[in-house]
């Protein structure tokens, strides 16, 4: 999830992420990059945001406008993680409105709709991993800081913020220099 919005700073639409860990086993990745298109995908006659959900390598990155550079699971990594989600939500916030669509096991539960406005833009996604799939949902806050700072030293002046509910637990990371900072150079 998290490298969807670093692509969104590589292409420098962003440069904010926030990682929540709920109590609930619930994660949140938001992000105040571009917001995932919402338009209906004119082959398919659905959203794209439903299609990049369900469809594997529909993401941006197989059309060479949309990201010069990118990085993650090359166009199957949202699909694939609503896919092993008990549930997912996303909300997409662009061109001054706010979009939402549930979904549960990889499948759409309600079409997506618009519910509400803001001037802001970006995308909020919030899942819960599938414990008929994984034999433990546990989410390890050191393993996912250590991730983020790596990716915050990498994308120079992106900020990155981890927040731990079950702990209260709270990093950020944010290197102006990106790899430079950490070699001194």
């Amino acid at each position: 999830m998290v490298d969807n919005s670093i692509d969104e700073a590589m292409a420098g639409f962003c440069d904010k992420i926030k990682v929540i860990v709920h109590k609930n086993g619930k994660v949140s990745v938001i992000d105040n990059g571009r917001g995932i298109p919402v338009d209906n995908h004119p082959k398919y006659n659905k959203p794209a945001l439903q299609l990049i959900f369900t469809k594997l390598h529909s993401g941006g990155k197989f059309d060479k406008n949309v990201y010069k550079v990118s990085g993650g699971l090359h166009g199957v990594g949202l699909s694939v993680v609503n896919a092993l989600s008990k549930e997912l939500d996303v909300y997409v916030k662009k061109d001054g409105k706010v979009y939402h669509q549930r979904y549960a096991r990889g499948m759409p539960q309600t079409d997506l709709k618009m519910v509400g406005e803001d001037n802001s833009s970006g995308t909020m996604i919030t899942f819960l991993p599938d414990d008929e799939i994984f034999p433990d949902t546990t989410f390890v806050f050191d393993i996912i800081a250590e991730r983020l700072r790596e990716l915050a030293f990498l994308n120079k002046g992106i900020k990155i913020k981890l927040i731990d509910e079950n702990t209260s637990e709270e990093k950020s990371f944010q290197y102006e220099g990106g790899i430079k900072t950490l070699w001194n150079i």
